[in-house]
């Protein structure tokens, strides 16, 4: 064999055993992994925060050309559950879930007994009203500390009205999702991840706030510390210039990325623990031009 020839075939030789050497490597990895879902995919916002005087219908319609997937309503609330029903059904607008609306006029952790067996009653109509909907989660406040109140009382009680609730949550499939709100209650993220697990049940878990924790924390140790808890995701933002320069409640008075929340690792965080799904705007409504400049300030924080 000529020495050109003994060059060639032993290069093509080589390059046999390369090629063979990626694809053994390549079965032996298995599968090309898929990308991470986007945690944040679907956009919902709160039923009050639209203030065109419009149909039930016409709002839905609304809500849906303005690029929104889906509508939280209260629960129990005056709406026509078949007008509400049907926008539902021409537009395609989504109902994700509800939120219970008597957990702070009459709390669950309330001293009088009664008080909180009037709240069992109205999430347990939530619940049947969510499952009618098609919706998975009714937001619960789970209890509030204040002067008449102390915090194992809320704790205590709290858990035991809970408890009653577990049944239906059963029978309708619609999980109760505790949100964490200024009522100086499970204020750190380990305690509201074991207040969860105490219940040793899968029909419950977390609405989160994002911006609610800012006064106190960081949204990312919440996002660790829930995990898989977190059902759903609600979004505000908050401005520590605003709260120290204006007051408190001022912090929240401020668009989607221009205050001190830190959207990009929030997403980072919720990727990690694989969360994908529905978030839900809780700021200031108003009229189409607001909840269109609501929509278009979403999208920022969704691909933050």
């Amino acid at each position: 064999m000529q020495r050109r020839d003994f060059l060639k075939n032993t290069a093509m030789a080589a390059s046999a055993v390369a090629v063979g050497s990626s694809v053994l490597t390549s079965a032996e990895a298995g599968p090309a992994m898929p990308a991470a879902a986007r945690p944040m995919v679907k956009k919902s916002l709160k039923w009050g925060m639209v203030k065109e005087d419009l149909s039930i219908m016409d709002k839905f319609k609304l809500l849906k050309d303005l690029g929104y997937d889906g509508v939280e309503l209260d629960s129990p609330d005056k709406l026509d559950m078949k007008e509400v029903l049907a926008a539902r059904d021409k537009t395609g607008l989504e109902l994700p879930g509800t939120v219970n609306s008597m957990h702070w006029k009459l709390p669950l952790s309330d001293p009088d007994p009664k008080k909180r067996e009037e709240c069992v009653k109205s999430i347990e109509k939530a619940l049947y009203d969510t499952k009618q909907y098609g919706g998975t989660t009714v937001l619960v406040v789970p209890g509030v500390v204040n002067a008449n109140v102390t915090y194992a009382e809320a704790y205590e009680r709290s858990q035991a009205e809970i408890r009653k609730l577990l049944p239906v949550c059963e029978k309708t499939g619609v999980k109760i999702a505790f949100e964490n709100v200024w009522n100086q209650f499970l204020l750190s993220p380990l305690e509201a991840a074991r207040y969860v697990d105490e219940f040793k049940h899968p029909m419950v878990g977390w609405y989160f706030d994002v911006g609610n924790v800012l006064r106190y924390s960081w949204p990312v140790s919440w996002i660790e510390a829930l995990n898989k808890r977190i059902l759903k995701l609600d979004l505000k933002e908050f401005s520590f210039k605003k709260q120290n320069d204006l007051g408190l409640w001022k912090g929240f008075d401020v668009e989607f990325m221009e205050g001190d929340c830190n959207w990009a690792e929030v997403n980072k965080a919720l990727q990690k623990i694989g969360y994908s799904g529905w978030a839900s705007a809780e700021v200031s409504g108003g009229d189409r031009k607001r909840l269109l400049t609501i929509r278009e300030k979403m999208d920022l924080v969704f691909n933050a």
